[in-house]
């Protein structure tokens, strides 16, 4: 079996060292999450993989004859060209076997007699299924389709899609070759929950090695088959999704820290033992401990990565109904995102709002904030309600000013005051003559929070708080919001961080909205009920069709357009030959019946959220679908041809 092998990989920038002795090994069907803090080097370290970045030392290996597909974070489009054409490129060496098979076929007609061109052939033939040509266009389509895109996407400028889009099309062209190996980072950017699930159950069920870099544990925790630590420069291996890993890190912490508190302490008496005996008549036994001391292979107690400091002060009190929205209707000027929606936030709830993409859930909370007028409807504020916002775009930020500036002119803080609290969000020295526009993602979501945290507010309005966040930041805001006592409403696709904070649940979708009474897994458990329900009184309809169907025989209606162009005409009971015939088309209609019932099954379940997930069962309903359906064609063949006969 095929693997790749990193051996003692390492790698510096000056004087800063990013990582060393990095050593792991991936094989095929193995599902790896890379994680770690900023700038801990988890991208670093796939482009030194890539071979984007130059490593000092170490060695990097994959098996003979084996691919890697990589998506990065940084997306750049050079060329004015169309999705079509970005992913028709992927397939460049398919379609350039597919042009030789053409040639080949050209030459054999030319030169009947030449058996190396019928070998040419064959080889060229073998070669095409094995790059997956027969089934290149259909893949393509069920990524693209999965991602999100439509046909008519198919034909735009790469360059008109937005970030969000030109991410998910490098995501992919990474899985449209279904290569030997994936290198993601951070694949779940700008998926909505939808996309989410659909990529994987996509990755669950693909067969090949996966490293992905990733900070949405819920995905992780779906997905992973091990997990590798970037800490500190080391690399630690995990067996197990991301929850698993908890429970491992913190037995081998604890273990760690016993082991640790026994060394120091022998340490501590071998010490005194030397210092008392050394110029005595114990100084040979005192040589001998030393040179023991000095051998003593030492267990290092690495220091935890610094997290900001997070807590919000005691809320102010303010009305029973915290917000209150009466049948509003918001849009843009041509298209109606949402319409006669109405809701009551209390005090003290914990609400998400969830729901696919440009389905209108930022638009519905700058209507919320005055940034954006509804169409219709009215919006009420309780009393004494001071609401925070965290925008996704940090639009509160000024991108001229410093860090330093952005709190001292916003807050009328002293350097001194500013510098302090800037301190618990991890901005010390330097940082803080940064200008916002020079901050990465994450230093400028830190920022935000900061601003966030010094408003005092007692209703919290979240659009994707956690974008760009680290785990361990991640947990800091989850305990600081379980810790705030006021009122809170989040638009988030982190499902981990919906689960742990939120107790109420609004789902955004065909303009309308639909609540339930629990986080994000009892919204996903009531959508799975509600599936299972409506597969199974569709599977009880069918059945009494189908039984109907048996009772009373009739014509099935044709639904294939070959066997529609095929006139049904009079059957002619003339002769004992002809009423054969009739019986046994009854009996293959019939046959037709029961198959395309069993098909309307298997599809249902393909399309169950469970199964999806679930790589095995998404194989087995495959193959079951895909034999009833020969099962089908052929009893159409059989119709056509008993038809024929009775006409």
């Amino acid at each position: 079996m095929g693997s790749i092998k990193v051996q003692k990989l390492s790698k510096s920038f000056g004087i800063h060292t990013i990582f060393q002795d990095v050593t792991f090994e991936i094989r095929r069907g193995e599902r790896i999450g890379l994680i770690g803090a900023n700038g801990a080097g988890k991208s670093t370290l796939l482009k030194c993989l890539m071979g984007e970045e130059d490593y000092d030392g170490g060695m990097f290996a994959v098996s003979e004859g084996e691919s890697i597909g990589y998506l990065q974070q940084d997306i750049t489009v050079e060329d004015d060209i169309t999705l079509r054409q970005t992913i028709t490129d992927a397939w460049q060496d398919v379609l350039h076997v597919e042009q030789q098979i053409k040639d080949s076929e050209r030459d054999m007609q030319n030169h009947p007699d030449d058996t190396n061109a019928m070998d040419r052939y064959a080889r060229l033939q073998e070669r095409f299924e094995w790059l997956g040509g027969y089934e290149y266009e259909a893949s393509s389509r069920k990524i693209i389709h999965g991602l999100g895109f439509t046909e008519a996407d198919l034909d735009r400028p790469v360059q008109q899609f937005s970030g969000g889009q030109k991410t998910r099309i490098n995501l992919a062209k990474a899985l449209v070759r279904r290569p030997d190996y994936l290198f993601l980072d951070e694949p779940t950017n700008h998926l909505d929950m939808d996309m989410l699930e659909w990529l994987e159950g996509y990755l669950l069920s693909y067969g090949g090695g996966i490293l992905i870099v990733s900070h949405d544990r819920y995905f992780l925790d779906r997905v992973a088959t091990g997990i590798l630590e970037l800490d500190n420069g080391k690399i630690t291996k995990y067996k197990g999704n991301y929850s698993r890993y908890i429970e491992q890190r913190q037995q081998r912490r604890k273990a760690l820290e016993g082991a640790y508190k026994k060394q120091q302490e022998h340490i501590r008496e071998t010490e005194e033992y030397i210092r008392k005996y050394k110029a005595g008549i114990k100084a040979k036994q005192a040589r001998g401990r030393q040179s023991q001391l000095d051998r003593l292979d030492r267990i290092e107690m690495t220091q935890d990565a610094a997290t900001l400091r997070f807590q919000f002060e005691p809320v102010e009190e303010c009305g029973q109904k915290v917000l209150v929205l009466d049948d509003i209707c918001g849009g843009f000027a041509d298209r109606t995102l949402f319409d006669h929606l109405s809701l009551l936030l209390r005090r003290g709830e914990s609400v998400s709002l969830i729901g696919p993409n440009g389905t209108g859930k930022t638009t519905l909370i700058r209507i919320i904030m005055g940034e954006k007028g509804p169409d219709s409807g009215h919006i009420t504020l309780g009393s004494r309600v001071h609401i925070g916002y965290f925008a996704q775009e940090h639009t509160e930020l000024h991108g001229g000013w410093t860090v330093l500036e952005e709190i001292m002119n916003d807050f009328s803080y002293g350097e001194d005051d500013a510098r302090a609290a800037l301190g618990h969000f991890l901005f010390r020295g330097d940082d803080v003559f940064k200008t916002i526009d020079s901050l990465s993602g994450g230093e400028q979501a830190r920022l935000a929070l900061l601003k966030l945290f010094l408003q005092g507010p007692n209703f919290l309005i979240l659009d994707e708080p956690t974008n760009h966040l680290d785990i361990p930041t991640r947990e800091v805001l989850e305990q600081a919001l379980l810790d705030f006592g006021g009122t809170y409403l989040v638009v988030s696709h982190d499902r981990y961080f919906l689960d742990k904070i939120t107790q109420r649940t609004l789902v955004l979708k065909d303009k309308k909205l639909q609540e339930y009474v629990g986080n994000y897994t009892y919204y996903r458990d009531k959508l799975k009920e509600a599936a299972e329900l409506a597969a199974q009184k569709k599977s009880e309809e069918e059945q009494k069709t189908a039984g109907n169907a048996e009772s009373q025989p009739v014509r099935t209606p044709v639904k294939r357009e070959k066997m529609a162009l095929a006139p049904v005409q009079k059957k002619k009971q003339t002769s004992g030959n002809a009423f054969g015939t009739a019986q046994k088309l009854n009996k293959v209609e019939l046959k037709i019946a029961e198959l395309e019932a069993t098909i309307k099954m298997y599809d249902v379940q393909m399309n169950m959220p469970e199964n999806q997930t679930d790589g095995d069962k998404m194989l087995e309903l495959t193959n079951l679908y895909e034999q009833t359906q020969q099962e089908l064609d052929k009893a159409y063949e059989k119709w056509e041809t008993l038809s024929e006969e009775q006409s």
